[in-house]
């Protein structure tokens, strides 16, 4: 047994080694609440920057929504000018076509907002009747559009396959999910209307360079039979009418057009440049029901995106058909400046 005694050094670890055991524990306590107080604040900042870019992205975007009424505006007017001038035409001559509208914001922020057609197009999604038979006016555009393009991988049968609700390929050249389920990642074809022209990636035979030609003159609308406005319409689009339209006849007719705009389909296929070819005026129109409202706005050192499709009754009422804020580098016309009053 053990005796411990007052005032006599016993054996064991010496006071001044405890202390620094001690001291040591201390540093040790010390650096890992600092270690732990850095992480919180490193946290916190991130946080704080999270929330700040958040509130950033959700005003940008509620000025984007303010662009989008603008823009509302602008083509409700253009419909009410058109009834008073008893002239229901849409044409590149229109204001709101040639430019892109500048609105000054708070701040040295800016809102560029900028309409584009869409129904100069061909339509997609008129491929298939509502009664979900192939529409071989519209098959035949798209077939002379690949044609004019150059786009000779991809198949209109492909097209109709992607809409068509049945799982049969149309012809040899179609494509069904036995083609799509071997991709890498494997996927199912559409069997619906194209919600989006960038679905046309996903079509068999389609390349990105393909793609870029044929997105300029397709859309993807929500309805079928709208029409063509051949007051809108590109030269490509004006070449696939007719197997026989040449480039220099589809270029006149926009010279032409630039002139004097068409103000009925009799008036385009009237022309001296399609005579002799029956041209017919079935899925032809001169006005415009469809736009892609184009937004970006820049404030706060942040820029926020915004697409919004837009459909336009007879009665000049505007609604919102989707919204798409994945879209850069759309605006393009020429910029005009809109004063704050």
């Amino acid at each position: 047994m053990r005796v411990v005694v007052p005032g006599i050094r016993h054996q064991g670890r010496p006071a001044r080694q405890q202390r620094g055991m001690a001291l040591i524990m201390v540093l040790l306590a010390m650096a890992l609440v600092v270690m732990m107080a850095a992480g919180m604040v490193k946290q916190q900042g991130v946080r704080v920057f999270r929330a700040g870019h958040f509130l950033a992205q959700t005003q940008g975007y509620n000025v984007a929504l303010g662009a989008e009424a603008f823009a509302k505006q602008v083509l409700f007017q253009d419909l009410k000018t058109d009834r008073e001038d008893n002239e229901l035409v849409d044409s590149p001559d229109e204001t709101w076509w040639r430019y892109a509208a500048i609105l000054p914001l708070d701040e040295g922020g800016v809102a560029e907002v900028q309409v584009d057609d869409l129904s100069g197009r061909i339509n997609l999604n008129d491929l298939v009747s509502p009664a979900d038979t192939v529409d071989q006016l519209t098959r035949e555009r798209l077939t002379r559009l690949l044609m004019v393009l150059g786009i000779t991988d991809v198949h209109v049968d492909a097209l109709v396959d992607w809409v068509d609700p049945d799982e049969e390929p149309i012809s040899a050249y179609g494509a069904e999910d036995g083609q799509y389920l071997m991709k890498e990642p494997a996927y199912r074809a559409g069997n619906q209307p194209f919600a989006s022209v960038t679905e046309l990636r996903l079509i068999e035979g389609m390349t990105e360079e393909a793609y870029q030609l044929l997105r300029p003159h397709v859309a993807a609308l929500p309805v079928s039979g709208t029409g063509i406005n051949v007051n809108m319409a590109s030269v490509p689009v004006i070449r696939s009418l007719h197997q026989q339209i040449t480039d220099a006849q589809a270029n006149a007719v926009v010279e032409r057009r630039q002139e004097e705009r068409f103000l009925t389909t009799g008036d385009f296929i009237g022309l001296p440049e399609f005579a002799g070819l029956g041209l017919r005026p079935e899925g032809l129109q001169v006005r415009s029901e469809f736009f892609d409202v184009v937004s970006r706005i820049t404030w706060n050192d942040r820029v926020v995106n915004l697409v919004s499709t837009m459909y336009r009754n007879s009665e000049g009422e505007l609604s919102v058909v989707r919204r798409d804020t994945g879209q850069k580098h759309r605006i393009t016309k020429e910029p005009f400046g809109v004063s704050e009053e």
